[in-house]
């Protein structure tokens, strides 16, 4: 699985891990991805999606018929 969400873009972001004794190596967070799956009443189908959970709540303030014109106009595929 991807660590990518297709509505926001959040992908992982890098940086370094110190130690106590200020030792620097690299280290990555990722973000917090679910897979999702949703009805979309105009397409008549349900929808699996990758979303983080930041965009698990848009989705719910939004709705989905929004949400998914969002992802096709960043030019994801649904």
């Amino acid at each position: 699985m991807s660590a990518h969400c297709q509505l926001t873009g959040t992908a992982p972001v890098s940086g370094n891990r110190v130690s106590h004794s200020h030792r620097r190596t690299r280290r990555r967070w990722n973000p917090n991805i679910h897979n999702r799956r949703y009805w979309l009443p105009s397409e008549g189908r349900s929808v699996r999606l990758t979303l983080s959970a930041r965009a698990i709540k848009t989705v719910d303030a939004i709705g989905i018929e929004a949400a998914v014109a969002r992802i096709r106009a960043r030019g994801g595929k649904v």
